[in-house]
């Protein structure tokens, strides 16, 4: 067969030689093919790997809540705990009457453990998120012993009280920095602190509906 002597024009496909015929059909046949696999299963398949992703991410996600609901029993309790916690120390909270006398008693902790006060200076109020809370920067002189159980003494207090920033130098080192004389004990400590306090009456404030209106403005 001679493809020279075929007439290719279109029009006259039906006069082609049965081998080509073949050969055509099975060309236009292909080229169909592989449009309908570009313009369709291709789109198909992505939709199907988004499928399958998802799938995964759903099943991990009913993993996790599963597990969470086994310990639904126990996050309660939990949560149980910490509310009761809180409502206990919102009790050992002063309140703003309370305040001035509990300062008195730290300073009265202090000089009954025999320290020394040489900075007892409250300053402003810090209001926290449900709270305000009060730092006193003090300095006191004694003994290690003595400034151990002035920190036991602080935590035994009815009220809250913490301790922070604290720096102890020996009273020698001290004196001589400053350059002056020193009688005090040579095993005396200097020890700069902040001692914190919180005010139950913030408390109060932040849970009140004048302020939850306000707030919500």
């Amino acid at each position: 067969m001679n493809l020279s002597e075929i007439n290719w024009d279109i029009n006259t496909a039906g006069s082609w030689p049965a081998p080509v015929k073949v050969v055509v059909v099975a060309i236009i046949c292909a080229f169909l093919a592989a449009a309908w696999v570009y313009l369709d299963t291709f789109g198909q398949l992505e939709e199907l790997a988004a499928a399958e992703k998802k799938e995964l991410d759903l099943k991990t996600d009913f993993e996790g809540k599963q597990r969470k609901s086994v310990n639904l029993q126990d996050y309660r309790d939990q949560l149980a705990q910490i509310e009761t916690s809180l409502a206990i120390m919102i009790k050992q909270m002063p309140t703003q009457e309370e305040v001035a006398s509990l300062l008195v008693d730290i300073s009265q902790t202090g000089l009954a453990s025999g320290l020394e006060f040489r900075l007892f200076q409250p300053g402003v109020p810090i209001a926290k998120d449900f709270y305000s809370e009060l730092p006193i920067n003090i300095q006191v002189i004694g003994k290690y012993e003595e400034l151990s159980l002035f920190v036991s003494g602080l935590a035994a207090l009815p009220r809250i009280v913490t301790v922070h920033d604290v720096k102890m130098t020996p009273v020698v080192k001290v004196a001589a920095v400053a350059g002056s004389a020193n009688n005090t004990a040579d095993d005396a400590m200097v020890m700069d602190a902040i001692v914190k306090t919180y005010n139950e009456q913030q408390v109060a404030e932040a849970q009140s509906p004048g302020n939850k209106r306000r707030g919500s403005k």
